[in-house]
């Protein structure tokens, strides 16, 4: 049939040739013949997936964390990116933990330049706390990674991940396998928006794979390996709540300031981290909830078991799930329709429209220190190191009605309590109650708060007093670290992507 070359209210007729058309990047073209051939994912080893998707110097490679410190997809891609002389690699991964060791010599030999975090531990963050590294780590929240991807503001070549059970097509989940981690939140948005996705797996199944978390039009290739990774590491940290004195005194205060809060009904909602204190909260909270015959509309974050018994006790109608912190929570996502998925995006993204972190009534956080303008410190130890991250700490604090910060006067006779945190994590201005062993202390902005944890009983002190009291109690003789160098290892950047704070090199 003759064709014209133009249709007026169309515009240009390309013609049918007989072979579907596919727009293809120039990574892409490499795929060429039949659609039959150009629709084969299936390689053989991480080495294929480097050449299929034409991975080059400086190329910008991402990675999830649902593994925590089980995970060994990291390590395997990198290590092949060594064999091959690659330099000047950037590793945007959602979170870095001590099994990621192999990742210093990639630095030191100048395969990885760059790196882009949420969260750092072990000897990653030692190396680049003493300044290894060329140029600054970019620290992130979750919810900012998210907002980085998706506005294109983070560029990333190749997304790696992790597939505990996926078929030959890319279809995968995060339920089934001997590695299975629970809901894949993290990955989600890397494979929605890298440029090219890498699934790799250590069990591969019949098409379709059932259930579906990240699905085939997301997923380029699919590398099939012995072993992903331990899902026994997903396990690290502690994840039991916390039988010290001191800390269940903690946690029984955080709790009755919950209940005084007024914020207990039918539409509460509520994230605690895996930390002892977080824990004994939720078990505090659970009996409160109880009494009162309270059933709040969900629990969020990053998922415990314990939150699982409180859904499974009627305490809450759903949970939103980013990620699993133990097999419990695994297990509970595998069986429970009420147990949902979400992405970091969904999570967190400032930018999007609307987070689940909006939806926050309560929300528990930890803390290394807290200053007198209630800032808080999750990203560097008292010597100036890094050892953690925002993760979700800041996003959350900005969005829960509620954000409760628990933690001892002191650890190991140093203060907690300080004048001046060493690193902002999390600003002040979104931390409404600092919960210790010595008493209550509630954001000067907060005075309806003040009031009602009063009437409450509640012992509720100005911050500068718990200051004080630190300082008297600190183990005698005990000094704070010398001051950092003036180099700076890492740009500490809030959820909308500005600077909130830097971190310097320590001697």
């Amino acid at each position: 049939m003759d064709l014209p070359e133009y249709i007026d209210g169309y515009g240009r007729v390309v013609p049918h040739e007989g072979i579907c058309l596919q727009q293809e990047s120039t990574v892409q073209q490499r795929l060429v013949g039949t659609t039959r051939e150009r629709h084969h994912k299936l390689l053989k080893t991480i080495g294929d997936a480097f050449d299929a998707c034409a991975i080059h110097d400086g190329a910008t490679l991402s990675f999830h964390h649902h593994l925590r410190n089980g995970d060994q997809v990291l390590n395997m891609v990198l290590a092949v990116a060594a064999e091959r002389g690659l330099r000047d690699l950037t590793v945007a991964a959602s979170s870095l933990f001590p099994v990621h060791a192999p990742l210093v010599d990639h630095i030191r030999s100048g395969v990885v330049r760059r790196i882009l975090t949420a969260y750092m531990s072990g000897p990653v963050a030692d190396a680049v706390s003493r300044g290894e590294m060329e140029v600054p780590v970019v620290m992130q929240t979750h919810g900012g990674r998210a907002r980085a991807i998706e506005s294109g503001e983070l560029r990333i070549d190749v997304a790696f991940i992790a597939a505990p059970t996926c078929d030959d097509f890319g279809n995968l989940n995060g339920v089934e396998g001997r590695a299975a981690c629970g809901p894949l939140g993290y990955a989600m948005v890397d494979a929605q928006h890298a440029c090219m996705v890498v699934a790799v797996t250590d069990r591969l199944v019949a098409y379709p794979a059932c259930p579906i978390d990240i699905a085939q039009d997301n997923v380029d290739f699919v590398v099939p390996v012995a072993s992903i990774g331990d899902p026994s590491g997903i396990l690290s940290g502690t994840t039991k709540p916390t039988t010290d004195p001191v800390g269940l005194g903690i946690a029984t205060a955080a709790a009755e300031v919950i209940e005084a809060s007024g914020l207990l009904g039918n539409d509460f909602s509520f994230q605690t981290g895996a930390g002892g204190v977080s824990l004994a909260v939720a078990a505090q909270l659970s009996a409160v909830m109880t009494r009162l015959g309270v059933r709040g509309n969900f629990a969020s974050g990053g998922v415990t078991g314990q939150l699982c018994d409180m859904l499974e006790a009627g305490l809450f109608r759903s949970i939103f799930d980013v990620q699993c912190f133990d097999l419990r929570a695994v297990d509970s996502y595998r069986r429970d329709s009420r147990h949902m998925a979400m992405s970091a995006s969904l999570y967190a993204n400032p930018h999007q429209r609307g987070a689940v972190v909006d939806r926050l009534s309560t929300m528990i956080l930890g803390a290394a220190e807290v200053d007198t303008n209630f800032n808080v410190n999750v990203t560097t130890g008292a010597p100036g190191n890094i050892l953690g991250g925002s993760g979700g700490h800041a996003d959350t604090a900005a969005g829960a009605k509620l954000s409760i910060v628990t933690t001892k006067l002191l650890a190991g006779g140093i203060p907690k309590i300080v004048e001046r945190v060493g690193c902002i994590t999390t600003p002040g201005s979104t931390i409404d109650v600092v919960v210790t062993d010595a008493g209550v202390a509630v954001h000067p902005t907060r005075e309806d708060l003040a009031l009602r944890l009063k009437k409450f009983g509640i012992d509720v002190r100005p911050m500068q007093e718990l200051l004080e009291l630190a300082e008297q109690r600190k183990t005698a003789g005990v000094q704070r670290p010398r001051e950092p160098q003036q180099r700076i290892v890492a740009v500490v950047e809030y959820r909308d992507g500005t600077v909130i704070d830097v971190v310097r090199a320590v001697p």
